[in-house]
């Protein structure tokens, strides 16, 4: 855990996130570990602890995503930047049918496969979160 981020930084971005994680939507409320704070850019490429530099993620988002920026987009061959929830919106890179996360531009694409947005188990925990209501079923 960072110890440069106050508590109330903390709760800020908690906050401004409605306490979903700003990548696979999941409320907080819905996981067995806490949400974390996610530099979207990482210390290792220079990014800083300020609420700009802040996203709320699960454990499994912030745990795929690690210190990249950026990935290979499987379409193109390019390298293409991860989505960033602080300048990007979510319904412009990607959308929900059934329980999948649907990439619909190159950063979500690169996003959705190296956070592991759709692997068997996650559209499972999707999929019974949209039953119980807990969850999207359209963004």
């Amino acid at each position: 855990m960072a110890t440069d981020i106050s508590d109330s930084v903390r709760l800020e971005v908690a906050s401004r996130a409605n306490s979903q994680c700003e990548y696979c939507l999941i409320s907080d409320e819905d996981v067995g570990f806490p949400h974390q704070i996610d530099h979207i850019v990482s210390r290792k490429h220079g990014g800083i602890s300020t609420l700009d530099n802040l996203a709320l993620s699960c454990v499994l988002c912030n745990r795929y995503k690690g210190t990249d920026i950026a990935s290979v987009d499987s379409q193109t061959g390019a390298i293409t930047r991860l989505f960033d929830p602080r300048h990007d919106r979510w319904p412009e890179h990607f959308r929900i049918e059934n329980a999948m996360i649907i990439p619909i531009s190159p950063v979500g694409r690169v996003t959705v496969s190296l956070l592991k947005l759709n692997t068997k188990e996650r559209i499972s925990e999707r999929s019974q979160l949209q039953l119980l209501g807990r969850y999207a079923t359209a963004v």
